[in-house]
């Protein structure tokens, strides 16, 4: 694990560790759009919740940690470019 021994990991990190994959699709199925532009999951986005309630940030600036935080980019199950 890259933080082990250096420091404690990153919150988001510790979700991804601990639990794997929070909130699967499949458990939110039915919140799928059946028309339209594809967006992200919802599981995605409640898990982008949570992270956001546990930071205490605002919608703006969770929006810029899935951008440019790598340990958000890891919960999320994103790639670097994404």
């Amino acid at each position: 694990m890259m933080y082990s021994g250096r420091r404690e990991a990153p919150l988001a990190v510790q979700v991804r560790d601990r639990l794997g994959e929070l909130f699967p699709d499949a458990a939110f199925a039915d919140g799928f759009g059946r028309a339209g532009k594809p967006g992200w999951s919802p599981g995605r986005l409640a898990l982008v919740t949570v992270l956001q309630k546990a930071t205490n940030l605002t919608d703006r600036q969770a929006a810029d940690e899935v951008r440019e935080n790598l340990s958000w980019k890891y919960a999320l199950g994103l790639a670097l470019e994404d």
